[in-house]
């Protein structure tokens, strides 16, 4: 390391003093002890860690910097064991086609468990696409897109956990499958499912998200808006009905249905989950799921002008003695960063003017375009400390008559193509003294075209997957100061993180999901 980054290393360390003043979410003992078991981390799904990650000087990844790994397509999240006995970990994933186990250091396949009735996506072919992607522009390029598309119909569970017993619990269209290893305790050992879970008929619509309670309990939301507590051996659970929920039992386009992400747990039996137009609390009190105000719950509107709801997961902001809110985007279509009180409602709080008491902020997410009009993003809020983070997800341009929810695929498979690539980082922060939610910078230089950011508190640095040339990058940008601190050139179409999350290790060293597989940014 030399001279010049040492005391980047020492001023970032400073200003990591002074950024995140404020406590960390609670660890949930129940999940597996790592960075990331659980989509967005951790139960309060805030995409935050403590570990250190990179600061370096810009530059080209060498070949040896970058280990790939085909696994496959749509391997969105990688979620990482408790160490074994000896200090070994495992890696765990799922996409469209199979389950893989992955040795943690090496990144080579453990085992590989397919799905039944899915079809193999082989490297050949995985490359056959890539080469394709690389090559097309325009319409040719949005066409070929489109076809690829197909994929996401064959994706098994997007939600997925892993416990602290080393067991990985996925969603499927009829409950939830246990998975874990064929010989207990042996890292290399195969991959054995372990049990079934086969929701009820009367609990209707498809899981869409997965948490635990910070007493073990499974958590499950159906997009029709059933709640389950679930013992991790199955043998009980308790269930409950969403406020506002009556009638939303219909089918509805994937993705769109009445509650269409994932929800944040508190360690104290609390379920935030965001429906169609509201944020509601939901209690696990222990012995039942409540959603009566004598046990803590409580159901909040939120603005909803384009019909669809927020296209983020609810992230929790603040911890013990600090103020305490559940964030989310709302559903205008200029989007809102939206905090609301997560416990009891200050007495002396006077509201905002035409907004639910509840509500304790509320800034349009514009990009520092005060004359924007639009702007939505299915990406959640990044949250760390009182600051929260989100990216533009809008492409440049679309195509005339193209369905607005189509415009996923121009930012998922055409991310790189300056024709449409977004750009933008926008970050707010909760002044406590003033109990007011500001805008703190924006960075219009960035481009995050489709990748789940991630922020490092040690090193001040808040992570993504971003696009330069038409190359896949790694970007790093200050999470005091919104400057980008330095980024990294990884790679073509192969490099592509589409909508998966950047993941930081145990060992500081990145790591994300790609159209086929993984890439690990090995600097060691």
């Amino acid at each position: 390391m030399n001279l010049s980054i040492s005391m980047k290393v020492g001023f970032c360390v400073l200003f990591s003093m002074l950024s995140f003043a404020g406590e960390s979410a609670p660890v949930n003992p129940f999940l597996a002890h790592s960075t990331y078991p659980l989509g967005h981390g951790n139960s309060a799904q805030q995409d935050s860690v403590d570990i250190r990650g990179p600061i370096e000087q810009s530059r080209f990844l060498q070949e040896n910097e970058k280990r790939y790994t085909h696994l496959g397509p749509m391997h969105f999240g990688s979620l990482i064991s408790s160490p074994y006995v000896n200090n070994k970990r495992v890696i765990w994933s799922n996409g469209s086609d199979r389950i893989v186990k992955v040795d943690h250091e090496t990144d080579e396949v453990i085992d590989t468990l397919y799905f039944s009735g899915k079809e193999e996506y082989t490297k050949k072919k995985a490359d056959r696409v890539i080469k394709q992607l690389n090559s097309l522009t325009g319409k040719p390029a949005m066409l070929y897109a489109l076809k690829q598309s197909t994929m996401f119909k064959n994706l098994a569970g997007v939600y997925t956990l892993l416990d602290n017993n080393g067991h990985y619990y996925m969603g499927t269209n009829e409950g939830i499958a246990v998975y874990g290893d064929s010989i207990k305790g042996d890292a290399n050992s195969k991959i054995k499912e372990l049990r079934r879970f086969i929701k009820p008929a009367f609990i209707t619509g498809s899981f869409i998200g997965m948490n635990m309670s910070f007493d073990g309990r499974i958590i499950l939301v159906t997009e029709h808006g059933f709640v389950l507590a679930l013992s991790r051996d199955f043998s009980s659970y308790s269930y409950t009905k969403m406020k506002f929920s009556e009638g939303k039992n219909k089918d509805s386009k994937t993705g769109y249905g009445w509650v269409r992400n994932g929800f944040a747990v508190d360690r104290d039996g609390g379920i935030y989950i965001a429906s169609q137009n509201h944020m509601h609390k939901v209690v696990w009190t222990g012995t039942h799921l409540s959603t009566e105000s004598v046990d803590g719950a409580w159901t909040s509107p939120y603005s909803n002008t384009t019909g669809n709801g927020t296209g983020s997961t609810p992230a929790l902001m603040g911890f013990d003695g600090e103020d305490q809110f559940v964030v989310i985007t709302d559903g205008d279509k200029l989007m809102n960063l939206t905090l609301f009180w997560r416990n009891s409602i200050p007495e002396d709080w006077k509201g905002i003017k035409n907004e639910d008491m509840r509500i304790a902020g509320k800034a349009a997410v514009d990009m520092g375009d005060p004359l924007r009009k639009a702007l939505q993003s299915e990406q959640s809020v990044v949250v760390s400390g009182y600051g929260a983070a989100v990216v533009n997800n809008e492409p440049r341009n679309s195509f005339e008559k193209l369905p607005g929810q189509m415009n996923s695929l121009l930012v998922g498979f055409l991310g790189n193509d300056i024709n449409y690539q977004p750009f933008g980082v926008q970050k707010f922060k909760w002044n406590s003294k003033k109990r007011k939610l500001e805008m703190d910078w924006v960075n219009k230089m960035i481009s995050s075209p489709n990748a789940m950011p991630i922020v490092s508190k040690s090193s001040n640095i808040f992570y993504t997957v971003g696009a330069r040339n038409s190359k896949w990058t790694i970007e790093g940008i200050d999470w005091t100061t919104g400057r980008s601190e330095f980024h990294y050139v990884v790679g073509d179409q192969k490099f592509n993180s589409l909508f998966s999350g950047l993941l930081l290790d145990e060992n500081g060293e990145l790591m994300y999901g790609t159209i086929f597989g993984r890439v690990r940014i090995n600097l060691k």
